[in-house]
């Protein structure tokens, strides 16, 4: 999926990240004058590192992951001679923004890194293999073989950044929005005579005597923007943070209570808890006779100001600080709940194939992952776990001879009874 947004801001990246594997065990001997039979001594590899994404307050857009490859993690390092064991790897800390929702393929949610300094593990580095010093026993007093690290863990991320403000500026084209955040904020969103001058989301903050609101922009809807028209539906997944929204309408327009409705209607057809969300509504162009004159016979409940003039902005300013103070927090995005692995093995299952024997499951997946098939005593002791787990056994009464092909996690074996 390619990056969404408009210039320098992105919103929407997806990355394939990686962990760092576990480093190998080391294979190792004490040798030292006058100590005979030193014996082993080889330490286990570090484990790697991990990717971690953390919400910074001074990252505002997710443009720096947005042509990012494959973000690895370090390996961790293997063991040594002495019992010493190999360095963990370094993990990899992504700063991302606040408000960064974090899904896997499947479009699941893993984290909702709604709060500076929030941290969320989204690859988890392997295991460090264990050195031949662990493998010694009364019977085995001179292990030749040591384990290979595990694999860290590859994921495909899909992250969607959601401002956080208290006020979301909702309305058409034109309806005056950047001009108002210009008015009350230091933002400085570019504005004209046209429409569809807002090309991307805005944030501004408003500094008053009775307290600081945030203030965020969103490009103008219009008709069927739920359905993906225009810019909006980009976008309106901003408003999902705020508090309040502020139903901007353009006084101007040649039916200003037919553009309030639907406005309104693309929001609740967007997000049906996203229309009931608290709401105030202000008509923009004060400044305007006609729309001067309109005002006369306003609804009860209905806000007038002119961004232009700033007449009626302290006003609604001050009606805003009292529907923030009064509205619930936003509500977060719930991760999925994390997939607890039950003590009981995936039975192991031998499967007869045209070219061969499959053997699948967990047990002896990661029996291959840990065996060193380069060396005797690594595929000795790998011989005698098949036959503890009795799969030589199955093997034999599922027809296999000698000489047969038979695949454990990606890796074939020659069939010898």
């Amino acid at each position: 999926m390619p990056p969404s947004g408009h210039g320098g801001f992105v919103d929407e990246v997806t990355v394939s990240v990686r962990a760092g594997h576990g480093g190998r065990g080391a294979v190792s001997f004490r040798r030292e004058p006058y100590v005979p039979r030193g014996g082993p001594d080889g330490g286990d590899g570090g484990r790697g590192g991990s990717v971690i994404l953390e919400a910074a307050a001074d990252v505002s857009s997710l443009a720096g992951l947005a042509h990012a490859g494959e973000l690895r993690a370090e390996d961790g390092r293997p063991g040594s001679g002495g019992r010493r064991t190999g360095r963990d790897g370094r993990d990899l800390v992504l700063r991302v923004p606040v408000g960064t929702v974090v899904r896997d393929q499947e479009g699941a949610v893993l984290a909702d890194l709604a709060a500076p300094g929030e941290r969320a593990l989204v690859a988890r580095g392997g295991a460090g293999g264990r050195g031949n010093a662990r493998f010694a026993s009364p019977v085995r007093r001179a292990p030749d073989f040591a384990e290979p690290g595990l694999s860290g863990q590859q994921r495909r991320l899909r992250l969607e950044l959601r401002l956080i403000a208290d006020v979301g500026l909702v309305g058409a084209p034109n309806a005056g929005k950047s001009s108002l955040l210009r008015a009350i904020s230091a933002a400085t969103p570019r504005v004209a005579d046209y429409p569809f001058t807002t090309l991307e989301p805005e944030l501004g903050v408003v500094e008053l005597e009775q307290g600081r609101l945030v203030v965020a922009d969103v490009p103008g809807l219009v008709e069927g923007a739920a359905q993906g028209a225009g810019l909006g539906l980009r976008f309106l997944r901003h408003l999902e943070r705020t508090r309040v929204l502020l139903f901007l309408v353009d006084g101007a327009a040649p039916d200003p209570w037919a553009q309030l409705e639907m406005v309104r209607r693309e929001v609740t057809a967007y997000s049906a808890e996203l229309g009931s969300r608290p709401s105030l509504v202000a008509i923009n162009k004060l400044d305007l006779p006609r729309v001067r004159e309109l005002s006369r016979a306003s609804p009860p409940g209905v806000l007038w100001c002119s961004a232009l003039t700033g007449e009626g902005v302290p006003e609604l300013l001050e009606a805003v600080l009292v529907e923030v103070a009064a509205a619930p927090a936003p509500p977060r995005a719930t991760p999925a709940p994390p997939v607890r692995r039950l003590h009981r093995q995936t039975p192991t299952r031998v499967e007869r194939r045209p070219w061969g024997f499959e053997i699948t499951g967990a047990a002896v997946e990661r029996l291959v992952a840990r065996s060193r098939f380069d060396s005797p005593g690594s595929l000795q002791r790998f011989q005698v776990a098949l036959d503890r787990a009795g799969i030589s056994a199955a093997l034999a009464e599922a027809g296999a001879r000698e000489g047969d092909t038979v695949r454990i996690a990606g890796r074939e074996f020659e069939y010898r009874p």
